[in-house]
């Protein structure tokens, strides 16, 4: 079994930057694609951005060239740097993680999710 925990999600002026962190630990063996989602008030959960495990990034139009999404692979950790945060972007934040466990002595690949981090970008 593994576990998620984010930290960083606060209140944040238009235009202020803020940085998400996520941090996997349990019975680990290997971690492969880390991301975060989020959710607004009233809307879907969607993908803002996901790193593979060979560190290729993807995200989402709106966030493009104002969020980067990085991992430390020592530390099982993801992070989100988000600048030039807008009203729209929010939301709760979530992170995600496919990771590799032992259960029992076997390995079993489960998805994770954290217990989500509130982001407000309001004046």
């Amino acid at each position: 079994q593994a576990q998620l925990v984010e930290s960083g999600g606060d209140l944040v002026q238009p235009g202020g930057s803020q940085k998400l962190s996520c941090a996997a630990s349990g019975s680990i063996i290997s971690i492969y694609n880390m991301g975060w989602f989020r959710q607004a008030p009233g809307k879907e959960r969607e993908l803002v951005a996901r790193i593979t495990s060979g560190g290729n990034t993807n995200y989402v139009d709106s966030v493009k060239g104002r969020f980067t999404i990085s991992r430390d692979y020592a530390k099982n950790t993801v992070y989100l740097q988000m600048d030039s945060l807008k009203p729209e972007d929010t939301a709760v934040y979530y992170c995600h993680a496919e990771i590799a466990t032992l259960v029992l002595g076997s390995q079993r690949n489960y998805a994770y999710w954290g217990q989500g981090t509130q982001v407000t970008v309001s004046s």
